[in-house]
């Protein structure tokens, strides 16, 4: 009887960390205590869990439809590109130093080894099922030697292993058996079926495909997945950027902008501004011009100086200045606050060769960069809050901390928001700021627009500027998040094989 399965694909993007959140959901509903893994992960989402600790999202996302608690156990090394085919290297949720992709590749991993098996024992002993998932191609010859996120774990726990497919960017069958074709024999006897994701039309029309791979491969089809629009689940990285399509750009909605930088991380702090009827969400980006928006959000950043630069030379410094003196008004979020304050200062060149820059100057604020970072999952206060004159108080508020810099207020100004807890241990600092004519604002809390009543109470003020009615119904993001869960798991579910999954792990359905 297996304890773990493993969901491979032929590519990146092929749609496999849904499918092991689907997965994760279904074993959860009949009746199996059941955990995501990955042991590496790429990355500029990422999630800090009680303890402080960093992973991806995509792990936290597939925790969630576990029903259990996200920990670095399901996602020991994370990789955070920062440009310069170099990235952050994190593992057990700690940064160890940047590494160039060589060095990481031939250098590091295969001693994070011994961790990721460690991690992945842990997960086996505590849990019935673990849904593992791999990254990239199970077959990429000019890396496979130092991988430990692919064939090398299934190996490691004998996990059968299911071969996904994005037949939505064509060539699905030749990306299937090529795949199989320079997989080794003994990676091979591991493939018990294959899964063909994202398919829009009609199957029948499919099934003469269907049946050549069966023939071909000798691996049965466990199923189709059909394509998933606008799911409302967390995406893993900014890739998806690209596929995003929102049609909700009509008359009597607010157009809210985030402005798509080169660098941006934790774009999944605009999810659930995205989610409102009437939200037009847009990511501009570049070469496109910001337009006359209802909102301006300057997202977080992996790389707040480069991103910065990009600001200015592509002409997007003065297009929102020039926005903020007609009215329209922004927010900054963590590397996006940064950028909003008068200078960043990085002594250490922590983030670059350059050890001072100016900001765009539209809060009285500096950062100065430090080698540590903060990580910690947050509880604050908002004390008459003043972005757009709201006077908002609220006496708790969830969110998170990621940033590498200390910043400060220049001069008399009012914090956005009180932190009194971190991690678990009271205490008491101020975050963000507010302008003084209460346009721009920034933070440096991710996830502050997942708190329903403070996301809508923005909302509203923006609402009556621009001469709309308010909205007084709150959208639950929890609620519409296991909706979400529950929806992908039925998808999954009708259109797999699930007794033949099951028959596959040794197990029964619906205990």
């Amino acid at each position: 009887m297996a304890k773990a399965i493993m969901i491979q694909g032929t590519m990146s993007n092929a749609g496999k960390s849904l499918i092991v959140a689907g997965l994760c959901r279904i074993f959860k509903q009949d009746g199996y205590r059941v955990a995501p893994f990955k042991s590496q992960n790429m990355a500029l989402n990422s999630f800090i869990t009680k303890e402080g600790l960093e992973m991806g999202r995509a792990q936290v996302v597939q925790a969630e439809a576990a029903g259990i608690e996200p920990s670095v156990l399901m996602n020991p090394v994370l990789l955070k590109p920062t440009g310069n085919n170099c990235s952050q290297v994190i593992l057990m949720g700690k940064p160890i130093g940047n590494m160039s992709a060589k060095e990481y590749h031939t250098g590091y991993s295969l001693q994070a080894l011994e961790t990721v098996e460690r991690c992945l024992n842990k997960l086996l002993i505590k849990y019935d099922v673990v849904v593992i998932e791999g990254a990239g191609s199970p077959v990429e010859v000019n890396l496979k030697e130092n991988d430990i996120v692919n064939m090398r774990v299934a190996k490691m726990v004998n996990a059968p292993v299911l071969l996904v497919a994005d037949i939505d960017r064509g060539g699905a069958l030749a990306a299937v058996v090529g795949t199989l074709e320079l997989l080794e024999s003994s990676e091979k006897e591991l493939v018990k079926g294959i899964i063909i994701n994202k398919f829009r039309g009609d199957q029948s029309l499919l099934q003469p495909a269907l049946d050549f791979l069966e023939q071909k491969t000798g691996k049965p089809v466990l199923g189709v997945i059909p394509y998933l629009d606008q799911l409302g689940i967390d995406d893993e990285d900014s890739v998806s950027l690209e596929d995003k399509k929102i049609d909700k750009a009509l008359k009597g909605s607010l157009t809210i902008v985030v402005m798509r930088t080169p660098r941006i991380a934790n774009f999944t702090d605009f999810d659930a501004l995205a989610a409102e009827k009437d939200v037009f969400l847009r990511y501009v980006q570049p070469g496109e011009k910001i337009g006359q928006p209802d909102l301006v959000i300057l997202p977080g950043s992996k790389s707040t100086i480069a991103d910065l630069a990009y600001l200015k030379e592509e002409g997007y410094e003065k297009e929102i200045k020039v926005l903020v003196k007609k009215g329209i008004p922004i927010i900054g979020i963590c590397g996006g606050y940064q950028m909003l304050g008068r200078e960043i200062f990085d002594p250490e060149h922590t983030e670059s060769e350059i050890d001072q820059v100016k900001g765009l100057g539209l809060l009285p604020t500096q950062t100065t960069f430090v080698t540590s970072k903060m990580t910690n999952q947050i509880r604050a206060a908002a004390v008459h809050n003043s972005f757009l004159g709201i006077n908002y108080s609220a006496p708790c508020l969830k969110g998170y901390e990621i940033h590498m810099g200390r910043t400060d207020l220049l001069e008399e100004s009012k914090p956005a928001f009180i932190i009194f807890e971190r991690s678990g241990k009271r205490t008491t600092v101020n975050d963000g700021a507010v302008s003084q004519d209460g346009m721009v604002m920034g933070t440096y809390i991710h996830g502050i627009f997942d708190n329903d009543d403070f996301r809508q109470t923005i909302l509203n003020v923006l609402r009556m500027k621009k001469g709309l009615d308010p909205i007084f119904v709150i959208r639950s993001t929890v609620a519409a998040k296991q909706a979400s869960f529950d929806r992908l798991a039925e998808t999954v579910r009708k259109n797999l094989r699930m007794d033949l999954l099951y028959k596959i792990l040794g197990k029964q359905a619906d205990l």
